[in-house]
């Protein structure tokens, strides 16, 4: 288009110039800056021909968006005298049939309408000018007859002037195209009887033509009245010209233009495109997911109006900065960065949907042919997960880093303490009890005592030395830790903060260092207590939890089955800048020393990590914190663990079992903790695997998975079994707590609701209570 010799321009319904190319600029001598924006209707001669030209475009339809025509305008050479020129329009239409924009291609054609007009003038130079003419000319009566052809009728159609001369225009053209064209005659014909308009102009029409051998041709037909000495219009003078290597550039054109927009409709990242002017000029699907704005209520807008989606409020973002750089507006951005014509940026976006997401976009400036800026174009991905998971990976990082640093500091402080602490207590023996220097001795010690609690915290934030190798219980950690006198000296320093346990009943069993756990509980309360100033309360709770998925947090938690201890406050919370920072040592904004060695969070953390758990915490400003660690559960029994019930109370005898669950591990436990009891045990991997074994194979009871993926979950998989076997026993399990579905399972005839993780005592009182019912 840049580069072709006809001038082409786009411009809207009321004729601003949006777009002109290289040749349209050089006709006029101006730059596309000084054209652009203004209106093609006043290089027009008069208002006549202004208003003419306005209503024949205004005129297209989506069924007939195209015409030629024939106008002048201003000339090149500065004279200010006009030329004439051929123009082919094509009208293009919104989603609503409303015209959007117009698209023009004009050729100068002032010296073939002199040289036509004179040689009218001469009917010897007529004929010569005639018979040798590129195009076809043609002579048509008023009674649609043609009296004259020229030669070149064979090129075009591939008759002979004898046989052309013969055919009739409905012989000639195609069905729909003679019928414009009649109405276009009817048209001028009352335009010469009633004298209204300009009977003396000629009209430019697309067509198409049937060839001798039944194909067709597209061709632009130029006509005008001839006249009698009188005046009086006696025939039609048309000029015929081949235009299938421009309608098929046309249609290239158009091709490219749909597969570019296919290409930013379908690409898998948020696109938005904007013009010079910043109007969203392309909004593709997927920014449509993202933002929940569809592309029919942004396409258009302008003056920043892309920027509410993501953020609330009128602002520049990527896509704006890529034209025109904001260096207040780009310190907002985690990341900015520019590669000439590209910029890279990443922000936290609060407006979104699906809340604050952190996304990363890609903008550039996109230019013409001759380098200039003509729009801009951004690309946006979110990428929330990705920088979870950065953050998490960078604090376990440093933590590891400190724990190394910590490790090495405590080793040496160990070998200097040890022998402060040796020499003090052999100071005590040999010095008069009563005496100063024994006093002195004393403070000696204990603070050599004292310093050595430092280095064992130091030890553990470096995660050595911590034998986890005990079977403990979570519940009977806390009771020992509420009796303590560290407990009662927080009590005491606290007197307006309640603290209160919520315990789990039948509460799994860890294997872990009794000694660091309790100096993990102890740190989180006292930690939780002191974020309070004046009246609050701190609760501790626990729990089994069984993880179906994976738990994104602050930390990233696989599924299995866990013990869970949660401590909850009422403080005065983290803030967002500070969350990443609370487990590194020393790191506080509380009064250093009063939990005894101001390494307290970073002892949790590294005994969290010794016993191969996790941490989550969820804390804002002046709401309270929560932290919850998940530590993985052992089948072992604490030596002090008493059966309540006997294994004899719930033994089986023989009967089948089916164990249906999707997660292997899971179905291997139960089966394991089955066969033990004295079950004969089968085990399926789906709803759909459970009812394919039932049809063949019959089960006394099935243990049922309620959440299953893929396929049918536990409710729909015992409806199903029960339409094969209305009295089909049934024990429900599910690491989520009891539902309405296992309530209304439970209507239907299915027995005990057992919450996973699996628990021998519990999983077999509730078999043997179904089996023995009636």
């Amino acid at each position: 288009v840049e580069n072709m010799p006809a001038i082409i321009c786009t411009f809207l319904p009321d004729s601003t110039l949006t777009y002109v190319n290289k040749a349209y600029c050089d006709f006029f001598h101006e730059r596309p800056d000084d054209l652009i924006g203004r209106k093609f209707l006043e290089f027009l001669p008069d208002q006549a021909t202004r208003d003419h030209v306005q209503n024949q475009y205004m005129s297209l339809t989506p069924e007939n968006p195209s015409m030629t025509c024939e106008h002048e305008v201003v000339s090149s050479d500065g004279t200010g005298q006009y030329s004439w020129h051929r123009w082919t329009d094509r009208a293009f239409f919104n989603k609503n049939g409303q015209i959007s924009y117009f698209q023009s291609i004009g050729q100068d054609i002032t010296e073939h309408k002199r040289t036509l007009e004179t040689m009218i003038d001469n009917e010897t130079g007529y004929r010569l000018l005639a018979d040798n003419a590129t195009d076809v000319i043609w002579v048509i009566g008023l009674d649609m007859r043609p009296s004259y052809i020229s030669p070149s009728i064979k090129r075009l159609l591939g008759y002979t002037v004898e046989e052309a001369i013969t055919k009739t225009m409905r012989q000639v053209f195609t069905p729909s195209s003679f019928e414009k064209a009649m109405q276009v005659f009817a048209e001028e014909m009352e335009i010469e009887r009633t004298g209204k308009g300009n009977p003396a102009r000629s009209l430019l029409v697309e067509l198409e033509l049937v060839r001798k051998d039944g194909g067709t041709v597209p061709v632009e037909n130029n006509y005008r009245f001839l006249r009698d000495s009188t005046g009086k219009a006696n025939s039609i003078l048309a000029i015929v010209r081949d235009i299938t290597k421009r309608k098929q550039a046309e249609e290239e054109l158009r091709k490219s233009r749909r597969q570019l927009a296919d290409i930013i409709e379908f690409l898998p990242d948020a696109t938005l495109v904007i013009d010079k002017e910043g109007k969203v000029i392309a909004w593709n699907r997927a920014i449509e997911t993202m933002t929940g704005v569809k592309k029919k209520d942004m396409i258009g807008k302008g003056n920043q109006e892309h920027a509410l989606p993501f953020y609330g409020y009128r602002r520049n973002i990527l896509v704006d900065l890529a034209l025109q750089s904001d260096r207040e507006i780009e310190k907002e951005y985690t990341s900015i960065q520019r590669l000439g014509d590209v910029l890279l940026g990443e922000a936290f976006t609060p407006n979104l949907p699906s809340g604050n997401l952190h996304l990363a976009g890609t903008a550039s400036v996109l230019r013409g042919s001759s380098g200039e800026v003509i729009a801009a174009i951004e690309c946006i991905r979110d990428n929330t997960e990705r920088k979870k998971m950065e953050e998490q990976l960078s604090r376990a990082q440093k933590m590891e880093a400190l724990g190394t640093l910590a490790g090495g500091v405590a080793h040496d402080l160990n070998n200097v303490l040890g022998v402060l602490v040796g020499y003090s207590e052999l100071m005590k023996e040999v010095i008069p009890e009563n005496s100063i220097a024994a006093n002195y001795a004393e403070n000696i010690l204990q603070s050599g005592v004292r310093a050595t609690a430092i280095i064992q915290d130091l030890l553990t934030m470096a995660r050595r030395g911590v034998a986890v190798s005990k079977v403990v219980n979570l519940n009977k950690l806390i009771a020992d830790y509420l009796k303590t006198p560290e407990f009662e000296n927080l009590l005491t320093s606290h007197p307006n903060v309640q603290i209160t346990t919520e315990l789990g009943d039948d509460l799994f069993n860890i294997k872990g260092s009794p000694v660091h756990m309790i100096k993990t509980i102890m740190n989180l309360v006292i930690n939780a207590a002191e974020s309070i100033n004046g009246e609050g309360k701190v609760s501790i709770r626990t729990k089994n939890r069984y993880l179906d998925q994976p738990i994104h947090g602050y930390d990233a938690m696989q599924e299995g089955d866990y013990t869970v201890l949660t401590v909850t406050d009422t403080g005065s919370g983290i803030s967002a800048k500070d969350i990443g920072k609370i487990f590194e040592p020393f790191y506080t904004k509380k009064v250093m020393g009063r939990s005894g060695t101001g390494l307290g969070l970073a002892v949790v953390w590294g005994t969290v990590k010794d016993h191969n758990g996790y941490i989550d915490v969820q804390s804002k400003e002046n709401e309270g914190s929560t932290f919850t660690l998940y530590f993985p559960v052992t089948r072992e029994e604490s030596a002090q663990a008493e059966k309540t019930v006997s294994h004899l109370a719930y033994r089986g005898k023989g009967e089948s079992i089916l164990v249906v669950d999707d997660v292997k591990e899971q179905r291997q436990l139960a089966m394991s903790i089955l066969e033990r009891l004295g079950y004969q045990v089968r085990a399926v991997a789906s709803g759909e695997g459970a009812i394919e074994y039932l049809k063949n194979e019959k089960a006394d009871l099935i243990v049922l998975d309620m959440i299953m993926s893929p396929g049918i979950d536990g409710f729909e998989t015992y409806r199903r079994i029960q339409k094969m076997n209305p009295r089909q026993k049934a024990v429900i399990v599910s690491g989520f707590t009891e539902t309405d579905r296992v309530r209304r399972l439970q209507e239907m005839g299915a027995g005990e609701f057992v919450r996973k993780p699996y628990m021998m005592e519990k999983i077999g009182l509730a078999i043997k209570k179904e089996l023995d019912r009636i």
